[in-house]
């Protein structure tokens, strides 16, 4: 059966690239950051309302959020962590973590992995935000982090091409997969964990079956260059992927098979790189791009 991508709003005000979103605790917002420090809270009912929570005075390309705190955990590029209050609109503390540029920020239960533009990823106690491991397997960048609960298993992808599983429990590395031919920007585990799917640079889509020690069993040229994010619906229908040749693509999660591809010409889509995509609703997705603009979109008909 076909269906319809609808956009359904645009939201402006960034000054520069929007590189991340992320979820609100509060029903219906959610939060957008880029190149120019800004962390923003929209109200996907009043699109032309968006609020500031903090300036960052550097570039953020990752955010998180700890729901038991409710505090925003910003990647502060070079110059470490910054902790912000969203209603507060405070900041509630910082980590001189690094130097480097930090790609992605994962929160697990107690535990948060920062991947760091050096190659390092900084294991962090959440509660009292302390250093419990580093994990130093590449002097390549660490790019994307993927946790998998059931296998107690943690997926790294780095600049070198490669993904590394490390034990979620002791951070061992336990297994080092190939496959990618360039940097590796993006990775998602299926909703039930039985697959891992990654994209990057090479601007292919690629699976793995977990079950049987991570086999390959999908490799999809799926984009003209980079694919810079992937993300699962919350049903676990759809699969979106966002890439640096302006596009979204919407993929059936279980075949992967391609169902609509988003553009400017058709829908009014990102007239530049795409970066970020998340799911608002089963039905309803933004994306993030170096337009400057966050888009929301609603699949119907289907």
């Amino acid at each position: 059966m076909s269906f319809h991508i609808q956009r359904l709003d645009t939201f402006g005000g960034h000054r520069d690239s929007v590189f991340t979103l992320l979820l609100s605790g509060q029903p219906g917002h959610f939060f957008s950051a880029g190149a120019d420090g800004q962390v923003a809270d929209w109200d996907m009912a009043r699109p032309d309302l968006g609020s500031l929570v903090a300036q960052i005075p550097a570039s953020v390309y990752a955010l998180a959020r700890d729901p038991a705190s409710g505090l925003l955990w910003v990647g502060q590029n070079y110059e470490g962590l910054q902790f912000i209050d969203p209603v507060a609109r405070t900041v509630a503390g910082s980590l001189q973590l690094t130097t480097a540029a930090i790609f992605d920020i994962q929160l697990y239960g107690q535990t948060a992995f920062v991947a760091l533009a050096d190659g390092v990823v900084v294991v962090l106690d959440v509660p009292t935000r302390s250093v419990r491991k580093y994990l130093k397997a590449s002097d390549k960048s660490a790019r994307c982090v993927a946790i998998n609960p059931v296998e107690r298993e943690v997926a790294i992808g780095y600049s070198d091409h490669r993904i590394r599983l490390f034990d979620l429990n002791t951070f061992d590395l336990k297994q080092t997969l190939e496959g990618p031919t360039n940097s590796v920007f993006a990775l998602t585990y299926s909703p039930d964990f039985r697959h891992m799917l990654a994209g990057g640079r090479d601007a292919h889509l690629r699976s793995w079956d977990v079950e049987a020690s991570y086999r390959s069993d999908a490799d999809i040229v799926a984009h003209m260059y980079t694919i810079n994010h992937m993300a699962y619906s919350p049903d676990g229908l759809w699969l979106a992927t966002v890439s640096m040749d302006k596009t979204i693509k919407i993929w059936e999660a279980d075949s992967l098979r391609l169902r609509k591809v988003v553009d400017r010409a058709r829908h009014g889509g990102h007239s530049t790189s795409v970066n970020k995509v998340l799911w608002l609703s089963n039905t309803q997705f933004a994306t993030a791009s170096d337009d400057r603009t966050v888009v929301v979109w609603a699949i119907d008909g289907f």
